[in-house]
């Protein structure tokens, strides 16, 4: 499972390069692989992205030729186009009503049906991303104002969207229907901001306001922000229940609630499930740290730091020619010893999705000392792929789709796994039917007709009764 993407905007203040950098810097879990920033004073508009890390996209010099007082950000990690610097957000374009720039987090289901049909109409496309379609669709509206431009580009989407377009003049946001991603608004002085999650905004000093609703587009310019309802949210929303299991950073919020507390739950209801006969708790950190310690704490267990994370990992192109299986796994983990040492241990992490990297782990531990190793997943097991913004491999690839659990713990090597139920899960959030579990379930919320998501987003069909009203 990686990493989706991460989409901030500021309005309003003269160091909004500054702002959105910071900001950016926040938001870098959800996105390493490039980032970019685009300014503009009303007039002019100035861009710069790159790949990698915020930290190695931009430096003094760069921010300093970002002027203006509204920007918008981006940082990415691929769920659909290739690595690579074309395909790096925000991505701006010229047309007839002059610059126009989007940053995107999510997955359009039928962009291969849309931009099939407008290549075949003449339209040219500089990248593969499927929010470039988004634009073109913007270009060929017939509506003046651009709100109802955009508002006309969305009625003919499918899937996930978390928007931020910046125009020379003003910014404006917009959220799918069936809320799948997170965007909220918040207030820095007289300066609006606009964020994937609020740690976003505590970093730059700036208060949490709301969520921008599903269905909803919120228009940001001298006049202040005034919001737009371009559709009506699904009677059923499908906000993404990863988001509280892995993606959101614990100190955020998103969709209403706090990371922390539902993570906390998860854990609980998790220890409640699944009690195992350990002397401690530890967690693969960093992002089950906050279940395990909730697993912890209902299980009265003491939480350990067993395992130490290097953050500093990036590529390595080293091979080593000594036998290191696990070489991977020990660029970026370290068992603590004395901890681990003749102990029965519950290990609790997010999820399974391979299963390879986990196999790895279990051996570190063991070599490491500990007794026993009891696996406790904070997830029910994920048995299907994902086509709202989310980089899961081929149903094929996913451990659980394939094997049972019995057949899982065999190979991971443990002296027993669980995971968290479904019905646990949903147990952790208010209005569980307004979240979408399909990874889980195979329930996927865009099935219309009998059309299942993945033959429009894999196979481009472009059939009438794909359409989603």
């Amino acid at each position: 499972m990686k990493e989706e993407c991460a989409v901030l905007g500021v309005y309003g203040s003269e160091e909004a390069a500054q702002l959105a950098y910071l900001g950016l810097y926040a938001l870098q879990h959800r996105g390493q692989e490039s980032s970019g920033i685009i300014t503009s004073d009303g007039e002019q508009v100035h861009e710069h992205r790159g790949m990698g890390l915020v930290s190695k996209v931009f430096d003094e010099k760069t921010l300093a030729r970002l002027g203006g007082h509204l920007a918008i950000g981006h940082n990415r990690y691929s769920t659909t186009g290739m690595s690579h610097i074309v395909n790096a957000q925000p991505f701006l374009v010229d047309c007839k009503i002059g610059k126009i720039a989007v940053a995107h987090n999510g997955n359009l289901v039928n962009a291969a049906a849309l931009r099939r049909e407008m290549e075949e109409s003449g339209s040219i496309f500089r990248s593969t991303m499927d929010s470039e379609v988004i634009l073109h669709l913007i270009a060929r509206s017939e509506r003046r104002a651009i709100h109802a431009m955009i508002a006309d580009a969305l009625g003919r989407v499918q899937g996930a969207y978390s928007l931020i377009f910046l125009v020379k003049d003003r910014l404006v946001a917009a959220r799918d229907p069936r809320g799948f991603r997170p965007l909220c608004i918040g207030r820095l002085g007289d300066a609006t901001i606009l964020a994937s999650e609020s740690c976003a905004f505590d970093i730059l000093g700036a208060t949490y306001a709301r969520e921008i609703e599903p269905g909803e587009m919120v228009v940001v310019d001298e006049r202040g922000v005034e919001s737009v309802r371009f559709a009506e949210p699904a009677p059923r929303l499908s906000r993404c229940i990863f988001e509280f299991i892995y993606f959101s950073r614990p100190d955020s919020r998103v969709f209403g609630e706090n990371v922390d507390k539902i993570r906390r739950k998860l854990g609980r209801r998790l220890a409640e499930e699944a009690p195992a006969p350990a002397d401690i708790v530890i967690s693969v950190p960093d992002s089950s740290n906050t279940i395990a310690l909730g697993y912890a704490n209902a299980s009265g267990l003491p939480f350990e730091l067993g395992l130490i994370r290097n953050h500093y990992v990036g590529r390595t192109f080293i091979q080593p020619r000594q036998a290191a299986r696990d070489w991977d796994v020990r660029i970026k983990f370290n068992p603590v010893r004395g901890v681990l040492k003749d102990r029965s241990i519950v290990v609790v992490d997010d999820s399974i999705v391979r299963g390879s990297t986990m196999r790895k782990l279990v051996r570190m531990l063991y070599a490491a000392g500990a007794a026993q190793v009891h696996l406790r997943i904070g997830a029910p097991p994920v048995t299907h792929s994902c086509y709202y913004g989310i980089d899961t491999p081929n149903r094929s690839e996913l451990i659980a789709a394939t094997h049972s659990t019995a057949e899982i713990e065999s190979y991971l090597g443990v002296d027993s796994l669980r995971y968290l139920s479904v019905e646990g899960l949903r147990s952790c959030v208010d209005d569980p039917d307004n979240y979408c579990t399909a990874c889980f379930s195979g329930e996927y919320p865009t099935v219309r007709n009998g059309v299942h998501p993945k033959d429009i987003f894999e196979h481009g069909c472009g059939c009438g009764g794909c359409e989603e009203s």
